[in-house]
């Protein structure tokens, strides 16, 4: 690789996104566990997809053209599972060490290789079949089944995580003819309605500083997603997934911070088989 040269600078700038993404990730997971202290996750969802729509407003009434879209049911499949997937995540986060559930969540890249092989005809070679074992034992580490019951709220966990693959299954192939911006502004759009349903079912009237929150969620939310959709468009995962994992520390910092919250030995090392699981999957090896 050249110094300077374009693939440098591609470079850098998706690294710099995933840095955005990963203090941005950590401040919105203190954001839902003070919120879901009051508020359903359902409602959170909603206002979070609101107020995020509401943020990027404006620019899409400047920008129409980014509503030309090739993939109006995918946007509408997306956006249904990601409302399932926030959801899944918020119940976890409501009640769990938030350092257990980022952990659970970066499962996902093991769930994306199983969908691709699953459902794209991608044949992982073994290197990439161990490093899959091994996600589920750091899964199985933090888990501690037959150690007294399992915690619902990780089960939420990883059901999000399992969620959060197919999206990005999803996204990497309608990243293929979509912008950046159509997928966000579509995301967005088809999201607020959607979920709507449930949060209304589950309504309850946030207070003015919680929706001064919401406010705020809303907006990372979107400047997250957007990030997320251009890092992935700049970067292959190989180089994308290793600097996601600086959201861990972030989380444990904060929570022990703000609510004392201290990681257990089990955590550490179940993180740890999980890092080193997706890095070797997503690293530059043949498969």
């Amino acid at each position: 690789m050249v110094p300077g040269s374009r693939t440098d600078r591609r470079l850098l700038a998706a690294a710099g996104l995933m840095v955005a993404v990963s203090v941005m990730s950590a401040a919105d997971t203190i954001m839902v566990r003070v919120l879901t202290q009051d508020l359903h996750p359902f409602v959170i969802v909603l206002f979070r997809s609101l107020f995020g729509l509401l943020f990027i407003s404006p620019w899409i009434f400047s920008n129409r053209g980014v509503l030309k879209t090739h993939y109006c049911g995918l946007h509408l499949l997306r956006a249904g599972l990601k409302i399932l997937s926030l959801a899944a995540f918020f119940f976890a986060i409501a009640t769990s060490v938030l350092a257990d559930v980022t952990a659970i969540a970066f499962t996902a890249p093991v769930f994306v290789t199983i969908g691709a092989w699953v459902f794209l005809g991608e044949r992982p070679g073994p290197r990439r079949f161990v490093a899959v074992l091994f996600g589920f034992v750091g899964v199985l580490v933090i888990l501690r089944p037959g150690q007294g019951p399992v915690s619902t709220a990780l089960l939420f966990a990883l059901i999000g995580a399992v969620l959060s693959a197919i999206i990005h299954l999803m996204l990497k192939k309608m990243s293929a003819r979509d912008s950046t911006e159509t997928l966000v502004a579509w995301n967005l759009i088809v999201t607020v309605p959607l979920a709507a349903l449930p949060g209304l079912w589950f309504w309850s009237a946030p207070t003015g500083p919680q929706l001064a929150l919401l406010a705020l969620q809303g907006a990372v939310g979107a400047l997250n997603m957007g990030a997320i959709t251009r890092a992935m468009a700049l970067a292959d995962a190989s180089f994308i997934a290793p600097i996601d994992f600086l959201r861990l520390p972030a989380v444990a910092v904060l929570a022990f911070l703000i609510f004392g919250e201290v990681v257990s030995t089990a955590t550490l090392i179940g993180a740890s088989i999980i890092f080193a699981s997706t890095v070797f999957m997503t690293g530059r090896l043949r498969p």
